[in-house]
């Protein structure tokens, strides 16, 4: 399924996440726990960067330990298993993704201008070179089958917005609405593949796009 974006941590908005984690553990539950809170988010951001770098498999929690500065038992304080560390961090890109996705058809009142404005998102999530998500999703089959399940269910949940957007298109009753909502996913997937900046911007490739599936 999708790609989404995964920023990578620049110093700055660190700093003022780290005082600002820290003020509000003081508030609901102490210093301690807003270290912690700290510590995981660290460790949630190193261990997206190894996926994307490595994939999967080659990431091992003693990679993820080392990078964040600590031993490798101290970090299932923090994490129950690398398996469920990964599901964590596709599900937390998944999310956002989706939220970017609502917030740019929000308001849109015709059908068509729906998905033109879903596929602009799409390609500007799936084209952004700070985003560490779009290889982290090239990692599925190389995990394994219980946490393929994982990921599964989250893409579909993903595709539901599609699905709405696609239903509510005005096609010829000879469509069909599932393969003309797979195709089109595939090519807003595989943008990276094919994407070559210069001769259109992002947003006349998604106007013709829609002009295509239009047609």
């Amino acid at each position: 399924m999708s790609g989404v974006a995964v920023q990578r941590a620049r110093a700055g908005s660190s700093g003022r996440a780290k005082t600002e984690a820290r003020a509000g553990g003081v508030r609901s539950g102490g210093a301690d726990d807003a270290v912690a809170v700290e510590r995981r988010d660290e460790i949630l951001e190193i261990a997206a960067e190894l996926f994307a770098e490595r994939g999967y498999r080659a990431t091992s929690i003693r990679d993820i330990a080392d990078r964040a500065g600590m031993k490798a038992g101290s970090l299932y304080y923090h994490i129950a298993s690398k398996e469920a560390l990964f599901v964590e961090i596709h599900d937390k890109a998944l999310d956002a993704a989706a939220a970017r996705v609502r917030a740019a058809i929000a308001g849109c009142r015709s059908p068509w201008r729906r998905l033109e404005a879903a596929c602009v998102e799409m390609l500007e999530i799936q084209l952004n070179p700070e985003s560490l998500t779009l290889p982290i999703m090239n990692n599925f089959r190389s995990v394994p089958d219980d946490v393929k399940a994982e990921l599964i269910r989250k893409r579909d949940e993903f595709e539901t917005i599609f699905r709405d957007i696609v239903g509510g298109l005005p096609l010829p009753v000879s469509i069909d609405r599932t393969i003309y909502r797979i195709l089109l996913l595939r090519l807003l997937n595989t943008a990276d593949e094919w994407y070559r900046e210069g001769r259109l911007t992002r947003p006349e490739i998604a106007s013709q796009i829609v002009a295509i599936f239009r047609h």
